[in-house]
């Protein structure tokens, strides 16, 4: 398997991960995927917060942006360490290209721009299960588990369909603009930098962004 960032295949044609063809399904999702799963997530969760009745709308909104925060810099962090993490053995590296490197190798197939279900139920099971422990278990505070998770499941679909629109629209004006030439410059220019994709708030707080030559 080769390394993510060697070649990129401009072809129409996908790589073809699995043999299975029912494995090989599941390797191509629509954004549509992303809203239909975690939209009523985040909506049954905000309705939970509520129901329970155990802290005032105002914390429930504060728990809501406080997940949205979390999310960016959990998105920065999934990118740069765990989807660009440097495989040591065969095994790893066939990992690493499944989890990454097959959008890096073919960053123009529409149909892997969103995260699997796959890879996205099992990491929003873990990020749940630190929500639970810190706020129902230790702080005993159930609408905030729920609030907090709502927010960051907010951010996770704002990603999702921000990183499909920057490799499938135009989006030729204001912030759309930026962050598609932010990400257009991780794919073709800068593959280890630049790793914020719907923010570039913690490229600059952790020094990831490219350094601007002076003239």
């Amino acid at each position: 398997m080769t390394s993510p960032h060697l070649e990129i295949d401009h072809s129409d044609e996908p790589i073809r991960l699995f043999k299975s063809d029912f494995l090989e399904f599941f390797t191509h999702i629509s954004p549509i995927v992303v809203i239909a799963i975690w939209l009523p997530i985040v909506i049954l969760c905000l309705f939970y917060s509520i129901k329970l009745g155990t802290v005032s709308l105002l914390l429930i909104l504060v728990g809501y942006l406080s997940g949205l925060f979390l999310w960016t810099i959990s998105e920065y962090l999934l990118h740069r360490f765990l989807f660009h993490f440097r495989p040591r053995n065969k095994w790893q590296e066939r990992a690493a290209f499944l989890f990454h490197g097959i959008h890096h190798a073919q960053p123009k197939i529409k149909t892997r721009l969103v995260m699997p279900p796959a890879l996205a139920i099992p990491l929003a099971a873990i990020f749940y299960g630190l929500f639970y422990l810190v706020f129902s278990v230790i702080l005993s505070a159930n609408a905030w588990t729920y609030s907090t998770f709502a927010g960051f499941i907010t951010g996770y679909i704002f990603y999702d369909l921000t990183h499909y629109a920057t490799h499938h629209f135009p989006m030729r004006r204001g912030v759309w603009k930026w962050l598609k030439r932010h990400h257009m410059q991780h794919h073709y220019k800068n593959p280890s930098l630049q790793f914020g994709v719907s923010s570039p708030l913690w490229d600059y707080a952790f020094r990831t962004m490219p350094k601007v030559r002076k003239p």
